[in-house]
C-alpha cells in the first residue's frame, strides 16, 4: 500500500465531504438565500411602519397600555405578558413591533396605540431552517454544525487545491530559469 498524499488527502476529503454536505447546505443556502431577502421581499418579513404623528420626546403611552392593544389582536393569541416571542420599539418610527410564538407581527404607533400592520412574519422561520433548529435541537447541533465545520474544512482544502497548480508551475518555470543560467 502507497503513502497517500496531502493532495489525494484533500481531493478525497473534497469528494466525500461535499456529498456528506449535499443535503444540510442546501437547506442552509436556500433559507439562507431567503434571509438575505427580507427586507426586499414583504412576503418574508413584513416592512416596518411608520407613525404618521412626530412628538417630540418619548411618547405618553405606557407599556402597559401597547400591551394591551397587542393583547387585543385575536390573530396573536396573546393571554399572557410573558408569551411574546419578542417586542421590539423602535423609537425612530414611533412604533412598537409585537411578535407572537405563533409568527404573527403587529406593529402599533406609540401614540396612537393604533394597529399599523397586522402581518405573517416567515423571516424567523427561516432562520429557524437556516440553522437546524427548525427540525429538532439536535439537528442543529450534530448536523448542521459539522456541517458548517466540513464546509470550512472543504473551504480550506480548496484553496489548497486551487493554488497548488500555480505553485507547481511557478517552481518549474523558476527551475527551468535556473537550468538556463547555469548554461
Amino acid at each position: 500500500m502507497r503513502a497517500m498524499t496531502v493532495n489525494k488527502l484533500f481531493r478525497d476529503i473534497h469528494h466525500w465531504g461535499s456529498l456528506a454536505l449535499m443535503i444540510p447546505l442546501g437547506i442552509m443556502i436556500v433559507a439562507g438565500i431567503f434571509l438575505m431577502l427580507k427586507k426586499d421581499i414583504d412576503w418574508i418579513q413584513p416592512p416596518t411602519q411608520r407613525s404618521a404623528i412626530t412628538v417630540d420626546g418619548p411618547p405618553s403611552t405606557t407599556l402597559v397600555q401597547l400591551y394591551e392593544s397587542a393583547a387585543a389582536i385575536p390573530e396573536l393569541e396573546i393571554t399572557g405578558w410573558d408569551q411574546f416571542d419578542r417586542i421590539d420599539i423602535r423609537s425612530d418610527r414611533g412604533i412598537a413591533k409585537f411578535i407572537a410564538p405563533n409568527r404573527w407581527e403587529a406593529q402599533i404607533d406609540l401614540t396612537t396605540l393604533e394597529v399599523l400592520s397586522l402581518e405573517y412574519r416567515r423571516s424567523d422561520l427561516f432562520e429557524q431552517i437556516h440553522d437546524g433548529s427548525f427540525f429538532a435541537d439536535w439537528v442543529k447541533l450534530y448536523v448542521f454544525l459539522p456541517a458548517g465545520v466540513l464546509l470550512f474544512v472543504l473551504w480550506l482544502t480548496g484553496i489548497w487545491l486551487f493554488f497548488l497548480p500555480h505553485v507547481k508551475r511557478w517552481q518549474r518555470r523558476k527551475k527551468r530559469a535556473a537550468k538556463l543560467k547555469e548554461a
